[in-house]
Parts: C-alpha cells; sequence; structure tokens
C-alpha cells in the first residue's frame, strides 16, 4: 500500500477520486497526494476513533485543514508509545514509496474526543464527517450507540462493502434518513472495489456535499464493485 502502487491500481480500476483516510493519523497523505500528481484526485483525510470507539471519516480539500485537525487529535490521544513487536511498525514513506520515518505514538487508540464534539470540528474546518461502516459489528455508530445523535450534522453514512444498500436499508432503518456511500476501506490493494459513483462540477468539498443532498443537479448512488467510487 505504498503511493505509487495505491495510485496505479486506482488508475487501473478506473477510479477518479480517493481519500487516504489512516488510523488517527496524517503523515503518508502528502505523499499520497505527490504521487498522483495529475492522474487522480486525492482528499486529504483521517479515520479517527472517538471516545466511544467509534470510527468516523474527516474529509478535507486541503493538507493544511487535515494538518489543523490532526493538531486537535494530537491533543485528544493518550501519551503511549506503539509497540511495534505486537501492534507492528508505523511507517512513514515518501511520495515514491520509501521509507522516510516511523510514527513512535500508538495510533491504534481511541482519541479523547467525543462522537459529536469530532463532528462539529470538523465541519467547522470545513471538512466533511461521515460515519464509518456503520452496518459492521464493531466500531461503529450503530454497535456503539445504536442510532445518530439527534442534531448531529454528519454529511452521509458510509455502509461496509460487503453489503447492498437494499439489504443495509432492511436490517437498520435509521438508514432512511441519510444519504450513504460505500467506499473500500482498503488496507490491501486487491481491496479496491468501485461503489460510490459522484456526479459533481469539481473535486472540492462542498460539491460533495452537494451531491450528497443531491442539490443543484449534482448526486450520489452506490452501483456495482468495480465501478467508479469515492475511495479510502
Amino acid at each position: 500500500m505504498i503511493p505509487p502502487l495505491i495510485v496505479r491500481e486506482a488508475q487501473r480500476r478506473g477510479i477518479d477520486l480517493i481519500a487516504i483516510t489512516d488510523h488517527n493519523a496524517s503523515a503518508n497523505v502528502e505523499a499520497v497526494i505527490k504521487a498522483a500528481a495529475d492522474k487522480l484526485v486525492v482528499l486529504p483525510g483521517m479515520e479517527l476513533q472517538t471516545h466511544e470507539e467509534v470510527h468516523l471519516l474527516c474529509l478535507f480539500d486541503t493538507v493544511a485543514q487535515l494538518a489543523a485537525w490532526q493538531a486537535v487529535v494530537n491533543t485528544c490521544l493518550p501519551a503511549q508509545e506503539n509497540i511495534p513487536a505486537i501492534l507492528g511498525e508505523q511507517f512513514i514513506v515518501s511520495a515514491d514509496g520509501d521509507l522516510i520515518g516511523y510514527e513512535t505514538r500508538l495510533l491504534a487508540t481511541s482519541a479523547r474526543i467525543s462522537f459529536e464534539e469530532a463532528v462539529e470540528e470538523v465541519r467547522r474546518l470545513g471538512g466533511l464527517a461521515i460515519p464509518a461502516h456503520v452496518t459492521r459489528q464493531v466500531y461503529s455508530l450503530f454497535a456503539v450507540l445504536g442510532f445518530v445523535p439527534p442534531g448531529t450534522a454528519v454529511d452521509a453514512l458510509e455502509i461496509s462493502a460487503s453489503i447492498t444498500p437494499d439489504e443495509a436499508r432492511r436490517r437498520f432503518p435509521q438508514l432512511a434518513d441519510f444519504p450513504l456511500v460505500q467506499n473500500s476501506d482498503a488496507h490491501c490493494l486487491d481491496d479496491l472495489l468501485g461503489s460510490t459513483v459522484l456526479t459533481l462540477a469539481a473535486p472540492t468539498i462542498a460539491e460533495m456535499r452537494l451531491a450528497l443532498q443531491g442539490r443543484e443537479g449534482r448526486g450520489c448512488r452506490i452501483v456495482a464493485s468495480g465501478s467508479r467510487q469515492l475511495l479510502r
């Protein structure tokens, strides 16, 4: 999963827009953006693990916005070191995929920020807040809280790649009130699956919000795997 191979595989599968959302981290995002150059659009992002152990996708237009969000998350992460022998190394790589450093702080943990606080701050910084894989049994909004807290301005809900939208809506009636996306949640190149098509005038967060809301001629739909998608 080094930057040039991610970009090459996304191109091979006809994907125009990807997002890099590492767990509580963003050190490798800029490398993928550089590797992509003019080949495809890469959104800066993060998959936050909230205090409640809910996974939340946080997507932004710029690396600067993501850096501001990372600064918030850094203040909320416990002061613990990673244990490579147990959890594996946390690599930082260049755009070419060369090793340039290690993240020594423990990332496989929860940040001391609530789900509702995180959504509010991401949106304040200009980003999209999308609860991740809500149909999963672990680390999902529905598994942990059972519902979307009233008044929480999430932009959409992500369903897992292993379930169809119709099946998801049957199993989770609360999905009916929200736009849905379906992403790869890819941890290896073989996991890059296509399913969400966005109709946009430009690949920006503002345009994506319009598409998720179905406004001004924009749109969002989930199709069969293998088509173009918002990839993470």
